[in-house]
């Protein structure tokens, strides 16, 4: 199977390895002349994803892959064109379709009778059909659903373990018929394989979720069920710093009662998901007040986190703290909606010297992000632990000369090494 793949980022290059490395014959399009040439080299163009850079080296060697940037030739000699160009929001929660609706049109200008077309970026409800569909239909003069098949099938893998989630979740498709949707179940059935899984109602696989507009909100409905499982634990971890209660310690026990599950608590969840999906569902159901307050609360969480150093540490005016971790999640060096920047904006704006540091990124990359980069065994007086790298699980103050205060926004710090310093968990008190 001839296989064509839209844009060659975090997701859609593992993708694209992924379906070659099944035996197809796949072209990956991307509008970086960069990109395309470190594919056609064998090279990723981004490090950090487990098993990529081997696999891809092996499936370019087969002429398994190639990449262009032109997309219509792309297109024209494809059965299957799968879309991961990525849709992002803007502060009001209206989504800039540009680059998909570009992208889109590239499609149209080369998509032939009998070609599959599967959008896997997350969309709000009703896009496929409603949006893409048409878009698709005038630039080709051809009918979605009797001349070529549309289906909606949302990636559900997290960057750094792409590979292995794509074994591990059920892939979801839902199409605009139910032809649509066969094709679709048939076509990723050819390109995926599953992990045998008995906690699931029935056999890990394809999904046929009928409607594309079932698939749709199935993707919106599991981020956003996220955001506000961790916009309750952290209004628990606020409650509890109130009382001087251990939140941690309450969370896990919830937790051990069956079918209960609360996220713990932290400074801010970033990535390309969770600050964004919740908005998008938002744009459908703006009248979701539970999702507009857990999204308001966990928006919220790096100006609290701030206060609660201020009132550990004193007055923060011209204090020395170092910020510990850029990116979003731990082992994952991406900056997509990451608390580290809305951290350092509250401490500047109580006159704090602020400093970065992480281990995935050098000092030049931590300037080009706008920061004053730490420089290892200079004098801190605090410091607030933003991302849950492992590197900071054997954090110790030798570490960081001089520093009075730790605000550990991750729990990832170890306890017993921090006896002489005064050490603050969000929401479980006082722990040194």
């Amino acid at each position: 199977m001839r296989i064509c793949v839209f844009a060659l980022g975090k997701i859609g290059l593992p993708l694209a390895v992924q379906y070659a490395g099944r035996g197809h014959q796949v072209v990956g399009v991307d509008i970086a002349e960069r990109v395309v040439d470190l594919v056609n080299a064998g090279a990723a163009p981004f490090p950090g994803e487990a098993g990529l850079d081997e696999a891809l080296k092996q499936v370019v060697a087969d002429g398994l892959l190639t990449a262009t940037t032109d997309s219509t030739a792309a297109v024209a000699e494809a059965d299957a064109v799968v879309v991961v160009v990525p849709l992002v929001v803007d502060r009001d929660g209206t989504p800039d379709f540009r680059p998909l609706d570009a992208a889109t049109s590239a499609i149209a200008a080369g998509l032939r009778r009998g070609t599959l077309v599967s959008y896997e970026t997350t969309l709000p409800v009703g896009t496929t059909r409603e949006r893409f569909a048409p878009m698709l239909e005038a630039g080709s003069a051809l009918v979605a659903g009797a001349d070529f098949a549309l289906v909606f099938s949302p990636e559900r893998v997290s960057s750094g373990r792409i590979f292995d989630d794509l074994r591990r979740y059920p892939k979801l498709v839902g199409g605009i018929d139910a032809a649509s949707a066969q094709r679709g179940v048939e076509f990723y059935e050819q390109v995926l394989e599953f992990d045998h899984r008995r906690d699931l109602a029935r056999p890990n696989g394809v999904w046929n979720l009928g409607a594309a507009e079932a698939a749709e909100l199935a993707k919106l409905a599991e981020t956003t069920y996220r955001d506000v499982n961790i916009g309750l634990a952290n209004t628990f971890a606020r409650y509890a710093d109130r009382i001087g209660v251990d939140v941690a310690a309450v969370i896990e026990a919830c937790n051990s009662q069956p079918f209960s599950h609360i996220h713990q608590p932290g400074i801010a969840v970033g990535g390309h998901c969770i600050p964004v999906y919740p908005r998008m569902y938002l744009w459908n159901d703006p009248d979701a007040e539970v999702v507009r307050s857990a999204r308001a609360v966990n928006t919220s969480m790096p100006e609290y986190a701030v206060s609660l150093l201020a009132e550990q540490h004193g007055e923060l005016d011209g204090a020395r703290v170092v910020v510990l971790g850029i990116a979003y999640r731990g082992g994952v060096k991406e900056t997509a909606f990451s608390g580290v920047f809305p951290t350092v904006e509250a401490l500047a704006a109580r006159g704090a010297l602020v400093a970065v540091a992480d281990p995935m990124y050098d000092d030049d990359e931590i300037r080009a992000l706008g920061f004053e980069p730490y420089s290892p065994g200079a004098s801190v007086d605090a410091a607030i632990v933003q991302t849950d790298h492992r590197e900071y699980r054997k954090l110790a103050p030798q570490d960081l000369p001089g520093i009075k205060t730790l605000l550990d926004g991750r729990g990832i710090t170890d306890p017993a090494l921090w006896t002489s310093v005064r050490r603050r968990l969000i929401g479980a008190g006082q722990a040194g």
